[in-house]
């Protein structure tokens, strides 16, 4: 199944998209969690979104959810590991499984998590975003995962399973049900290390020797999630349209940049689902 348009992100500009491209009959999907976005959750209060003064975070959700089920729009709970420019098509990629989608709107918000030395250096040469991906090409060697949310555990004890050593490094506080051959690390690693590929991830005290290091963030760069994106200053370039570099890409929200409120998330969401719609259209008549 092809859908129409692909939504990637589930705060104000995703969930402002998903409305206008369902408005105007366009088969949709959103990926997200339905816990919607975070900060919106913990914003104490909100004065400058119009017509819904003094509301605080979870308040605003409220709003938001009770919308989005008027319109019959779910959340699809699933991380969003890759996207593929195919031509007519975009390839987007959870773990094993593919969707495919005509055009697609990025509204992941911002990437506040920056790279360590040496992690966007390594990329596809040791370092990697998804451990059930690419677990099996480290089976029998020794692998670090860097984990940023309690998700990270579950995909560290996969690995664990195919590695012949996997050190635990946790970004979070929490508990970690991990499985007893997994060796924890509570330092900050500072530096991915190698020649060609990867063969040390550094901390302040000490360094391991390891084979591969995953990071499992709740999000990462635009340009790693999609190659060939244009990015400037740490947020994906758009014109006013929303349109990206890549056709039939478009995006919204924190991840184009300041400033990061809700009310101009929400607003670039339609823009992009407009632009979204009338790409559609134009595909549609040169085919």
């Amino acid at each position: 199944m092809r859908y129409d348009i692909a939504i990637v992100g589930s705060g104000p500009a995703g969930l402002s998209a998903a409305i206008n491209g369902k408005i105007r009959n366009k088969n949709i999907i959103v990926f997200g969690t339905k816990e919607l976005s975070g900060k919106v959750n913990k914003a104490p209060k909100i004065n400058n979104y119009l017509g819904l003064p003094g509301l605080d975070g979870k308040a605003l959700k409220e709003h938001f959810t009770e919308h989005i089920e008027k319109m019959g729009i779910t959340i699809t709970e699933e991380r969003i590991n890759n996207i593929y420019a195919m031509g007519d098509y975009f390839a987007l990629m959870v773990n094993e499984k593919m969707y495919e989608a005509s055009t697609v709107i990025l509204a992941t918000g911002v990437e506040f998590t920056r790279p360590i030395k040496g992690e966007e250096q390594f990329l596809g040469r040791g370092v990697g975003y998804c451990a059930t991906c690419d677990a099996p090409l480290y089976k029998n060697k020794i692998v670090a995962v860097v984990g940023y949310n309690h998700e990270a555990a579950e995909e560290a004890n996969y690995v664990s399973e195919l590695a012949s050593k996997v050190y635990f490094v946790p970004m979070y506080n929490g508990e970690k049900d991990l499985n007893d051959n997994i060796e924890i690390i509570k330092e900050k690693p500072i530096e991915v290390a190698g020649e060609n590929l990867v063969n040390r991830l550094i901390f302040k005290d000490k360094e391991v020797k390891v084979d591969g290091v995953f990071f499992l963030k709740d999000s990462i760069a635009p340009n790693q999630l999609m190659p060939g994106l244009e990015v400037e200053g740490g947020h994906i370039k758009v014109d006013r349209t929303m349109a990206t570099n890549i056709k039939g890409c478009f995006a919204a929200g924190d991840i184009v940049g300041k400033p990061y409120q809700y009310i101009k998330g929400a607003g670039e969401g339609l823009v992009a689902a407009l632009s979204a719609v009338s790409y559609l259209e134009k595909l549609k008549k040169s085919n």
